[in-house]
């Protein structure tokens, strides 16, 4: 049930940055200029703003440690990594638990990074039953080729009809590609040019064999672009063009890849990658910039801008309050950690919130309550019971990383 409200008196981040109000009202799950119901007081201690989009996940893969290669190696293309997961000790302990709950797993990972909306990169057949009943909200308005060149899975229809339906319904087309640096995987724009599938609608996952030219051809197509150095330099020892796709105008997220490879969540992810610019480059990659990549950029990627991604009236009311630790804004989003969030709304309805503030709100998840930091958190749906099924599952005590509890102890 939808209830209105109003957050008052903490800074606020809005699309040109803090705004001069601290007031933000909630009615009807949207953002509102004035909202009726209660006024729940924050204060300089907190900073408001939009909530997270995770641009590229997979839900079926989350879980740890991270599969590579040997010390000193590194693949030619994602082929022989997928051999290696598949026959490693850890595939083998993952498939010990049922996938449908890998993917509960996983949209808390993201739920506990600050994340209201993340794209699952698996086809439509395998995930459209789960994903409605996820915490959190993962998109099911997309179209999808695996990869495109002829080694990947058949995802979906094909380039041509995938592409064709993301036109047809306004839909982010999504793909993996040039993911390597066979030749093969670095014609990645030439096969999507042949297919007339290299538009605003791609969006194009990893990148890293990216030719001056092709950076280029993104920008002047207006597609967009996933980030996910963590997992790239895992793989290949080398990331995408980042620089050149910034300074080219590219639509550019930041996405995690599974835990498989990837950094344990968004907020860490992002730390990587201002880590990964600064030594690649010697310069500094700005936290306003880091922020975009996490909110309305990968919003425009999805091709949901105007519900998602910025903290403006009629927008849903996802919504991210931290612990003010930094006075920037902006750096104080990049340092954050799970233990920094104090509420966090998905469509004006918490999925997390600490205890003091379900109390001001006068609402709070239907689900149960765990400790992060030292300090009583209520979370929307039962993670703390899941932590537990996946430990009895897996026979032993196994952290994950991404869950930033323990189970409380039970008689």
């Amino acid at each position: 049930m939808h209830t209105a409200f109003t957050l008052i008196n903490a800074p606020i981040v809005g699309p040109r940055g803090l705004e001069r109000s601290k007031r933000l009202g909630v009615s009807g799950g949207r953002l509102a200029r004035d909202a009726k119901g209660r006024e729940v007081l924050l204060g300089d201690d907190h900073i408001v703003y939009p909530a997270l989009v995770n641009v590229h996940d997979h839900l079926r893969g989350n879980y740890l440690p991270r599969v590579g290669p040997p010390e000193g190696v590194f693949y030619l293309n994602w082929g022989p990594w997928d051999a290696d997961l598949k026959a490693s000790p850890v595939f083998e302990e993952r498939s010990n638990i049922p996938f449908e709950r890998i993917y509960f797993l996983s949209a808390y990972k993201n739920l506990f990074s600050g994340v209201t909306t993340v794209n699952d990169h698996f086809p439509h057949a395998l995930n459209d039953e789960i994903l409605p009943r996820l915490p959190i909200r993962a998109i099911r308005e997309y179209a999808i080729e695996h990869e495109c060149s002829s080694y990947d899975l058949k995802w979906g229809d094909g380039i041509a009809i995938e592409h064709a339906r993301a036109v047809e319904r306004d839909w982010p087309f999504i793909t993996h590609l040039e993911e390597g640096f066979d030749p093969e995987s670095q014609d990645g724009i030439g096969i999507l040019e042949r297919a007339g599938a290299l538009d605003a609608h791609a969006l194009l996952i990893h990148c890293i064999g990216f030719s001056d030219e092709d950076v280029a051809k993104v920008a002047k197509a207006g597609a967009s672009v996933s980030w996910c150095p963590a997992s790239n330099l895992f793989m290949f020892n080398a990331t995408c063009k980042i620089r050149k796709l910034l300074r080219a105008g590219v639509n550019v997220a930041i996405g995690t890849d599974s835990t498989h490879t990837g950094s344990y969540n968004l907020l860490a992810e992002a730390r990587f990658a201002r880590e990964t610019y600064r030594a690649l480059y010697g310069e500094d990659l700005p936290a306003r910039a880091i922020y975009d990549m996490l909110t309305i950029n990968p919003a425009r990627a999805f091709r949901m801008a105007d519900r998602v991604g910025s903290l403006e009236e009629g927008k849903l009311a996802d919504v991210l309050v931290l612990k003010r630790r930094h006075d920037d804004p902006y750096e104080n989003l990049v340092a954050a950690t799970s233990e920094d969030i104090e509420l966090l709304l998905m469509e004006g309805e918490p999925v997390l919130a600490t205890a003091e503030l379900a109390e001001r709100l006068g609402a709070a998840p239907s689900g149960e309550t765990v400790t992060i930091g030292g300090r009583k958190v209520l979370v929307k749906g039962e993670p703390d019971s899941l932590y537990r099924e996946m430990r009895k599952a897996v026979g032993f005590d196994k952290k994950l990383e991404y869950l930033p509890f323990e189970p409380e102890v039970r008689a």
